[in-house]
């Protein structure tokens, strides 16, 4: 799929959407636990009520059967002796046991209801202790998914603007690429090719001279002739350098470095330029030195052109295990957190510090100037 064909503000809503709903889904779930845990604690008073009234029941059963066997004990007695006892307390007998073993039955009655109720109540503890259980499991696992989603998926959109930034990046290379192909072709042309056609053209003229005017002219074309060539040369040498300073491998980056800076300086005459070194002079691997240096050439040349920067500080420190370079400026500055389209400077400074394993830090404010922090491992 093309990065172009992804609107990444459209999958940003498609996300917000997603986190609204898992959201609401989550404060549902928070309130049927909430709603399960007033029923479990209304259930848990109602059950001790309950279990108290069984154990009073079971009481008064226990004390209506002492008080019903006495009742048929009596009944018995009377009966067998009827002619003994008056009508009055036969059927008093028979009344007394008759009532006592109707509540003794409505008791039994009560404590089989009571004891089906403290079950059932117990059920359903056991069930909402799961609900509860569950509800709390499922807030648990969307608020895993919530932060999920609020802090990597969020980022989505982001990834693909990052990776149709790089790609767009690529494209600018090769752009680049050809505009600096035809800037050299251009400048070579312009400059070196035309200086040595008229070196030709001059060699040819000094000959004709000495042959019409002497040697004393002809002396003179020569030394024309020297300068224009030693200007030839300053210029090729102006154009390698800018392709890669030859000091670099001959030299190493510090030495480069105080030679460019000085340079720069030089010809910037309203800008200090301030360079220190911490550390020993040790040659770097050849990818850290170019990289490096293309870093803080970046760095100084956005000072110049971009901040309009008066005071420039470079600080470069080795160290045995990592580099730090630290470029500093009192320039106009920017707001970092405002992306420039069609900018790609800082882009390619990040891409050459991710390819060194490294860390890059670009703080800067309008009006406040502009700080650079680079920090790149060294293997052992």
């Amino acid at each position: 799929m093309s990065l172009k064909k992804v609107d990444t503000k459209a999958l940003d809503g498609i996300v917000e959407k997603m986190i609204e709903t898992v959201d609401a889904s989550k404060g549902e779930i928070f309130h049927i636990g909430e709603q399960c845990r007033k029923d479990y604690e209304s259930i848990i008073e109602e059950l001790k009520n309950v279990k108290a009234l069984v154990i009073q029941v079971i009481n008064e059963g226990d004390d209506l059967d002492v008080k019903v066997r006495f009742a048929r004990k009596r009944l018995l007695e009377v009966s067998q002796h009827f002619n003994q006892y008056s009508e009055d307390q036969v059927r008093d007998a028979y009344e007394k046991a008759h009532e006592l073993q109707m509540k003794f039955t409505m008791n039994r009655q009560m404590e089989k209801q009571l004891r089906e109720r403290r079950d059932d109540l117990e059920r359903r503890l056991r069930s909402l202790q799961e609900t509860i259980d569950r509800a709390e499991n499922l807030i648990s696992q969307i608020t895993i998914v919530l932060n999920y989603l609020l802090s990597d998926m969020k980022q989505v959109g982001q990834a693909l603007e990052d990776a149709k930034q790089k790609q767009d990046f690529g494209l600018k290379i090769i752009e680049a690429q050809e505009d600096e192909r035809k800037r050299l072709s251009r400048e070579i042309h312009d400059g070196p090719a035309q200086m040595l056609a008229n070196v030709l053209m001059r060699s040819d003229l000094i000959e004709r001279v000495y042959k019409e005017s002497g040697p004393g002219e002809a002396l003179k074309e020569v030394n024309s002739l020297k300068h224009m060539v030693r200007s030839a040369l300053y210029e090729v040498r102006r154009i390698i350098y800018d392709l890669r300073p030859m000091a670099l491998d001959d030299l190493g980056l510090v030495p480069t470095l105080k030679k460019y800076l000085h340079t720069i300086e030089e010809y910037n005459k309203l800008t200090s330029i301030l360079f220190t070194n911490i550390g020993q002079e040790n040659r770097l691997p050849s990818k850290y030195e170019v990289a490096l240096f293309r870093l803080i050439q970046e760095s100084v040349q956005n000072a110049l052109k971009h901040a309009e920067a008066k005071e420039i500080h470079v600080k470069l420190e080795v160290r045995p295990n990592h580099v730090l370079v630290i470029v500093k400026d009192n320039g106009k500055g920017f707001d970092a957190s405002m992306k420039k389209q069609g900018s790609f400077g800082i882009m390619g400074m990040k891409e050459r510090v991710e390819l060194l394993d490294g860390e890059i830090s670009i703080d800067s404010k309008e009006g406040q100037g502009t700080l650079v922090i680079i920090q790149v491992p060294l293997a052992a």
